[in-house]
């Protein structure tokens, strides 16, 4: 059986039938709406990054859904992402084009193995600096940051004391605004 290889053309031609799709690697990956607390969740830290980053004017924060198009064949839309000013020359009109500074995927029942495992590789192979993954249920925020091709631990938010994780090293969370 030969494996059929979808490139941004097909995914475009979808139809806008409110299933959420992404191209990972030329797959198609079609996952439910998320849930309640994971819009809540998302938009708490939504509101508390945005504030932040157009405070120290640091770059640009966006919600999903906004394609990410890393190549031709993976075509992804995290939770939240993050773009530096560094890096401002991806912003498009359509889309952002190719790896944004930070991806933010909340963590769903449905999603959580997809963001663990075939995220986190696709992230690192397609060059993206930073990666947190939010479990709303644990309460917990786990961030990476990409090394040598790979992502290594660098930070977790857990518990009620407020963390700072890069690459917003001055910015403090704080729990209490996150999991409300």
């Amino acid at each position: 059986m030969t494996r059929v290889i979808l490139t941004y053309a097909d995914y475009a031609a979808l139809p806008d039938d409110g299933r959420r799709y992404e191209l990972h690697e030329g797959e198609l990956s079609v996952t439910p709406a998320p849930g309640v607390q994971h819009q809540r969740v998302a938009a708490n830290l939504f509101v508390v990054l945005w504030h932040h980053t157009k405070a120290h004017n640091r770059g640009e924060l966006f919600i999903a859904p906004l394609d990410c198009i890393m190549s031709d064949i993976t075509v992804v839309q995290p939770d939240i992402l993050f773009v530096s000013t560094q890096d401002a020359s991806r912003v498009s009109e359509r889309a952002i084009e190719g790896a944004p500074t930070l991806a933010i995927e909340v963590l769903s029942p449905s999603t959580e193995r997809i963001d663990r495992r075939r995220k986190f590789d696709l992230y690192a192979r397609h060059g993206v600096a930073h990666y947190w993954t939010v479990d709303p249920a644990a309460r917990v925020i786990d961030a990476y940051a990409l090394e040598s091709g790979g992502y290594r631990s660098v930070g977790t938010l857990a518990g009620e004391a407020p963390a700072a994780l890069p690459p917003f090293a001055d910015l403090p969370l704080d729990p209490a605004q996150i999991w409300a």
